[in-house]
């Protein structure tokens, strides 16, 4: 295993210089104007039908063959910063279930397996399958990653999903807005449709809005927020301390991480095979 230490913290999530910039800008261009209220409905329907059953250690070497194309700070196969969000979280202490969410969080990702380059959700195509969510359905705010790209976006020129609202009510809570289809609403999906599933509803939470920077880091869509959003919000921003932060060069072996955490695995998931 590397020592390698990370890299201080003003140097992660910089989309403005770097070698991965050009291909990170490109996948968001494509991502803010793909991405509509119509292309998400679709996308629910087609994938989560979790009938793809998958042990969970599976789709983690499944994941060491994937490199996210939105991330500014890595290259390396994913499965890394899982291993090593779980383990700093190990480091410090954090509950299991949290070190569970670690190791998992980024696991719908597999979705690249039957995924098309059509949906953006294949290897070459990852525009529906990683980056920084927003909300569809209602106005982009100037917060998202690349604001430039917000007016490709079809629904904008769209005055049911334009205006500040858009199809929403105000104060309709987090979970009853539509994001941009990924990883995080697939996973959050396939653990909730999973039985048994005993991970808390904080670990949920994580799951699910751990990309969704507009709201967690920019303070974007308070006008859709109620009052149990301000918990989740907690509960996110605890989670992205090792979400972000922990990103390193380290190399960890999957097998040798397997023995410490499939008994946890089994404790909140049971066997660990999972309908995808």
């Amino acid at each position: 295993m590397s020592t390698d230490t990370a890299p201080a913290k003003q140097e992660f999530r910089n989309y403005e210089t770097g070698a991965l910039v050009a291909a990170v800008r490109e996948h968001y261009r494509k991502m803010r104007s793909r991405q509509t209220y119509d292309y998400v409905q679709r996308m629910k329907a087609k994938y989560l039908t979790f009938d793809r059953p998958m042990h969970l250690w599976d789709a983690m070497v499944e994941l060491n063959k994937l490199v996210d194309v939105s991330d500014p700070d890595m290259d390396l196969p994913n499965v890394q910063h899982l291993l090593q969000s779980a383990e700093a979280m190990r480091e410090q202490g954090c509950p299991d279930w949290m070190q569970l969410v670690g190791l998992i969080h980024d696991l719908g990702k597999v979705m690249y397996l039957w995924g098309s380059d059509e949906d953006g959700t294949s290897e070459a195509e990852q525009w529906g399958l990683v980056g920084d969510v927003f909300v569809v359905g209602a106005a982009l705010p100037d917060t998202c990653v690349y604001p430039e790209f917000n007016a490709l976006n079809p629904d904008m020129s769209d005055p049911r999903y334009n205006t500040e609202l858009g199809v929403y009510e105000p104060g309709c809570g987090l979970d009853n807005l539509h994001l941009a289809w990924g990883h995080d609403e697939y996973l959050y999906q396939v653990l909730r449709h999973h039985q048994p599933n005993r991970i808390p509803e904080a670990g949920m939470v994580m799951i699910r809005y751990h990309s969704f920077y507009p709201w967690h880091n920019e303070g974007s869509y308070s006008q859709f927020l109620c009052e149990k959003d301000a918990q989740y919000m907690e509960w996110v921003k605890e989670f992205n301390r090792y979400d972000l932060y922990t990103k390193s060069t380290k190399i960890y072996d999957l097998d040798e991480m397997k023995g410490y955490y499939m008994p946890i695995v089994e404790k909140y998931l049971g066997s660990g095979v999972i309908g995808f």
